[in-house]
């Protein structure tokens, strides 16, 4: 009920957003002089790019609702900008450079968006344990949200796999939604087939996000399939599940909307407690039952680091999650919520980076 919402508000916007950037367009000089003579012909005119950004939202909704609300949102600042500006001049010329300088803007700020989605970093932390450890540090690579298709295919998931490779973590942890609703099953197999080719001490451990299962039927595999590709390639795959390898326990957790999901509590449980824990978690809001639980690290995704901004800091607000990005301590856990390889959906990313993370864990 609450995407539902989410979506019929975002809607709205949009279609509030459209109205003003005709009325937006009409303002410029060539126009008006139009206007004197013609006036249907001028507001037709107007209307010319706005119904341009319609075809885009046709074509790809998410795509087009994001180029409106942005172009709407900043010509909206600008010309509040410009009004303060001329107030304080005296000066009222119809002159109308605001609405290229809006333009100018969006097309920069989306544009880094496109960048900042489509490149993918590294981000690394270096952390410490009173918890004895075989081998110190102890490398451990995570990523989460590749949602494959969107802007990462098979072959470009293939060769990040090998720059996570070339850093010789000891284990590779996939923190959920490695696929999406629309991936296609092309993409999943030369995906897991890349997953199969890493090198790690430990291999590969994946848990479930909410976008593994599918919402729909958009994709040609189903996620059995999933799984089934998964193991194939030697992936360990943690359904509320401890795994223990050496000094080190790796749980991973079923995913938040899973009624059947263990409690912290529960899992740890069944974990040695003088082993170094680490709790992967989809989605990042559990902290005080994991902190209380006794976990040392707990990694997620889920966030995107926001995505657009300031959605992220809205559904902290709101309540959604306990973080958005980095690192944060809680007693001795320490929680870390990647912004993801990737991204749902909207192939910007105007509140975080795309990135994979490396986080080397030191016992003295």
């Amino acid at each position: 009920m609450l995407w539902v919402v989410l979506f019929a508000v975002a809607g709205i916007g949009a279609l509030l957003a459209l109205i003003y950037l005709i009325t937006r367009f009409h303002k410029f000089g060539f126009m008006q002089k139009l206007a004197e003579k013609r006036k249907w012909l001028s507001w037709g005119l107007a209307a010319l790019p706005v119904a341009g950004l319609v075809v885009v939202t046709l074509k790809n909704m998410y795509i087009g609702i994001i180029v409106i609300l942005h172009l709407a949102l900043i010509w909206s600042l600008c010309d509040l900008v410009t009004f303060i500006h001329r107030k304080r001049r005296h000066s009222w010329s119809s002159r109308y450079v605001t609405g290229v300088l809006a333009m100018l803007i969006t097309a920069v700020y989306l544009g880094a968006g496109w960048f900042f989605a489509h490149h993918v970093f590294e981000t690394d932390y270096r952390l410490k344990t009173k918890k004895h450890l075989d081998s110190s540090p102890l490398r451990v690579a995570m990523f989460a949200d590749s949602h494959l298709g969107i802007t990462l295919d098979g072959k470009e998931f293939a060769e990040q796999m090998k720059r996570i490779d070339e850093q010789s973590p000891d284990v590779v942890i996939i923190a959920g939604d490695f696929v999406d609703d629309d991936s296609k099953r092309d993409d999943m197999v030369r995906a897991c087939k890349a997953l199969g080719e890493m090198k790690a001490k430990y291999g590969v451990i994946y848990v479930d996000g909410n976008h593994d299962k599918g919402y729909g039927n958009g994709r040609d595999f189903t996620i059995d399939e999933l799984y089934a590709e998964l193991e194939k390639n030697g992936v360990k795959i943690l359904h509320d599940e401890v795994f223990e390898v050496g000094d080190v326990n790796f749980i991973g957790r079923k995913d938040h909307h899973d009624d059947s999901r263990l409690s912290a509590k529960q899992l740890m449980e069944f974990a040695d407690d003088e082993k170094y824990t680490i709790i992967i978690d989809h989605q990042p809001r559990d902290y005080e039952a994991e902190a209380a639980a006794g976990a040392d690290l707990v990694l997620s995704g889920h966030t995107h680091g926001g995505h657009i901004f300031p959605s992220g800091f809205v559904g902290l607000a709101m309540g959604f999650n306990d973080n958005i990005y980095g690192k944060k301590v809680c007693g001795d856990t320490t929680f870390i919520v990647t912004s993801g390889i990737s991204g749902w959906a909207i192939p910007f990313k105007t509140g975080c980076i795309s990135e994979y993370v490396i986080i080397d864990v030191y016992d003295r």
